[in-house]
């Protein structure tokens, strides 16, 4: 998905999922001769103070290989792998079943029975998208190539660039028009300039990719190697022009409103009235523009670039957005670079849970709505409310207690966390899809259908007052976010998930690290991450701070970033600190939070062992259950160059050294290779 429809902005993935069922948090303060998770995942031939992500989860890890359909596996996974089977029952009785015309489950039951129809989709072949790829080589000038950009957009195709729809950053009360680079189909601007082996082969396979799908679409060898070499010498420009990732994390340099005037003199060659008009977006009065610069090269773009040449770019742009759906020499195209190349996928998923991943992606909210009635207690939604309520209080305590903040930035601190909305579980008003056609003639079709119903979805709100009852995840998605906009925390139902376990098989140190560390205390600090922070108690983008503790807090950020800096993944890979610190600072403060509000249950009063684990110990193998996983060195690669969050083992290694107690509950002492000085460690939160 790319273009309005599929934008999520701010949106933190803390991907906490696992493949159990989480159903209390009731103590458990004695030893347990029950199943214990914790027991089964740990690797005592690994010392906890040489690595301790391996040694808490080894030996899971070494006992369940990656499959050959996925770039990684772990604790997400399986708990994906419950969900799919959840949303499988859903569709086909919506398909046996599909009641009313226009009811959710004829559009699941419609949506899932093209999808499935593997032979129709092979006899269609591209027929279904041939009038599209017709209009395209009917191009004959420049105002045909701007009016195919606004075309493609209507249908979520992110051409040229991107246009988003989400709060103006300095009046968080009204929906705005938000303009970003884009218009590159490699990951990241950085794949087009590094030039270490692994990028250059990207490149090579990247061109060959590009070659071997215009000839899918009857060009010969010649042609189809002519417009892949100019769609990628295109291509390079606008990634030539983009704004590394570490330089998108600053919300001023972000912010550039602008009115009509402003913005056709920024770009004359865009056309913008008219742009807007074919885009469907006549009420458009003012635009935000994230990244100026690129814009004025596009505009030059625009004026030396031949239209042959664009021609060539709409058309692949086009196919790209679509392959995946459409007959198998597109679709295994599409999956050989963007999977196996990028990613290192060695085959696809098979063809049902690919359609459950589009159906999620379109109609997640009218599935959700059935998943929560099936799969979800209102008994369980209360219980989390009650943690939430627990981890902030917890985090109004820390803030309190801050020895580096001046009580001016603390009361305006206190402030906002106290406006901080958390939404738990699921929605209280869902997504209408009543105006939305999907039908039993075509599944890419449908996927087009859908997506020019989510870009009218969007663009009908410019202008319009925040609906803050909205959720951008589905009850179902196993994720999390922070908006600083509505200065909320979002917590979907299928956070609170461990299949397999009940609740006699899970107690307080669990939960408080798993459920309330590394996804809700995470989520919480979000709000005063490197971005969050920047954002006053009304969403607004607003300089609260005094200028000494907005420079101790630089201070202890800068520490963070360093010490990310330092971590190799691959070969000579690193992790990114400036672009991590967000999710980095994160991490730590989650962790904080968690461990401090467990401290007020029984079990860690007690300080009894659980199957020979302190309270303390099994907070912290709690924590790392929460990123238990590996990864192969393909997608942790593209992690590295394109993603704000660090390896998943670096997600537990990471902060974890910066706590004291952790220090405590293993012995870690100098010279474990888990040892950080005092000095060091950092403390924010």
């Amino acid at each position: 998905m790319s273009g309005i429809a599929g934008a999520k902005r701010f949106l933190s993935s803390v991907l906490i999922l696992s493949g159990f069922y989480l159903s209390s948090c009731q103590s458990k303060s004695s030893e347990s001769s029950q199943r214990d998770i914790l027991t089964e995942v740990v690797d005592t031939t690994v010392s906890p103070g040489d690595d301790f992500f391996k040694y808490a989860v080894g030996n899971w890890i070494k006992h369940n290989p990656i499959p050959a359909s996925e770039s990684s596996w772990g604790i997400g996974s399986l708990v994906q792998e419950e969900t799919y089977s959840r949303l499988k029952n859903i569709s086909e009785e919506s398909a046996k079943n599909p009641g009313k015309t226009g009811s959710n489950e004829q559009k699941i039951g419609d949506f899932w029975f093209t999808g499935m129809d593997s032979i129709g989709t092979e006899k269609q072949g591209i027929s279904p998208v041939k009038p599209d790829l017709d209009r395209i080589a009917a191009i004959k000038d420049m105002d045909g190539v701007l009016k195919e950009i606004a075309v493609q957009h209507t249908y979520g195709v992110g051409v040229l660039f991107g246009n988003y729809v989400f709060q103006d950053e300095k009046n968080s009360e009204e929906q705005a028009l938000h303009l970003y680079q884009g218009g590159i189909r490699l990951p990241d601007r950085d794949y087009y300039f590094n030039t270490d082996s692994r990028n250059t082969q990207i490149r090579k396979e990247y061109k060959a990719h590009l070659q071997r799908m215009f000839q899918l679409l009857g060009d010969d060898q010649a042609k189809a190697a002519s417009n892949a070499a100019s769609v990628y010498a295109l291509e390079e420009a606008l990634a030539r022009h983009s704004r590394k990732i570490e330089d998108l994390r600053d919300p001023y340099k972000n912010y550039n409103k602008m009115d009509m005037a402003a913005l056709e003199k920024l770009a004359p060659a865009m056309k913008f009235r008219e742009l807007f008009v074919n885009m469907k977006m006549p009420q458009v009065k003012s635009v935000i523009v994230a990244q100026p610069e690129f814009y004025t090269a596009v505009d030059k773009l625009l004026k030396t670039t031949p239209v042959e040449t664009w021609k060539s770019y709409l058309t692949w742009n086009f196919i790209s957005s679509y392959a995946s759906e459409l007959s198998s020499p597109f679709a295994k195209e599409d999956f050989y670079f963007y999977r196996t190349v990028l990613r290192g996928v060695k085959e696809m998923k098979p063809r049902w849970k690919r359609v459950l991943d589009a159906e999620e992606n379109l109609l997640g909210d009218a599935l959700g709505q059935l998943f929560v009635k099936n799969y979800y207690s209102e008994k369980t939604k209360k219980r989390y409310e009650e943690l939430v309520k627990n981890i902030f209080s917890t985090y109004k305590e820390r803030i309190e207690k801050l020895d580096w903040m001046s009580d001016s930035t603390k009361h305006k601190a206190l402030l906002k966390l106290s406006t901080v909305m958390p939404k738990v579980s699921y929605p209280d008003k869902w997504k209408d899809f009543s105006s939305l056609d999907i039908k039993r003639d075509s599944y890419v079709q449908n996927i087009i259908r859908a997506n020019q119903w989510w870009y009218q979805y969007s663009i009908n709100k410019i202008g319009k007052p925040v609906d803050k009852t909205e959720w951008d995840m589905t009850p179902q998605t196993y994720n999390a976010y922070y908006n600083p906009s509505n200065n909320e925390i979002v917590l979907p139902a299928a956070i609170f998930f461990i299949a397999g376990l009940n609740d006699e098989q899970l107690d307080d140190a669990i939960i408080y690290a798993y459920a309330g560390g590394s996804t809700i205390g995470h989520e919480i600090t979000h709000g005063f991450d490197d971005q969050g922070r920047q954002f006053d108690e009304k969403g607004n983008l607003k300089d609260w701070w005094t200028k000494k503790d907005s420079d101790e807090y630089n201070k202890r950020a800068k520490g963070i970033i360093e010490q990310f800096n330092d971590y190799v993944v691959l070969d000579s890979l690193h992790v990114r600190g400036e672009a991590t610190q967000g999710e980095n600072i994160a991490d730590l403060g989650g962790v904080v939070l968690g461990l401090e509000a467990f401290k007020k249950t029984e079990q860690y009063k007690s300080g009894k062992k659980i199957n020979g684990f302190t309270p303390l110990q099994r907070f912290f193998l709690g924590y790392a259950l929460a990123w238990m996983g590996h990864t192969r060195n393909e997608a942790l690669a593209n992690q590295i160059m394109t993603d704000v969050h660090a390896p998943g083992f670096l997600r537990v290694n990471g902060p974890l050294v910066n706590i004291d107690e952790f220090y405590e509950a293993f012995g870690i002492k100098p010279g474990d290779k888990m040892y950080r000085s005092p000095m060091k460690r950092v403390k924010i939160w």
